[in-house]
């Protein structure tokens, strides 16, 4: 699996339901197996990112807070 993240979208500024949404209508666009970056700052995201992932059948590589909100690195389902 490639560990080179193909894109990063900025989410800040929105709130949910956005984030999720976005994050996955963008997830349609790369490729399977594909590591891309989510950076959002709604304290929401924290529970719904993970929980959209676990959903749609994505990794959740890692989770870490930024300043002034998460930053989520997210694997394509294959």
């Amino acid at each position: 699996m490639p560990d080179t993240i193909v894109a990063t979208y900025d989410l800040r500024g929105l709130k949910c339901p956005l984030p999720v949404l976005k994050t996955r209508r963008r997830m349609q666009s790369v490729a399977a197996g594909s590591l891309i970056a989510v950076e959002t700052t709604d304290p929401l995201a924290v529970i719904d990112i993970p929980h959209f992932c676990n959903e749609d059948g994505h990794t959740m590589e890692r989770s870490e807070t930024i300043p002034g909100g998460h930053r989520f690195l997210i694997r394509k389902k294959r």
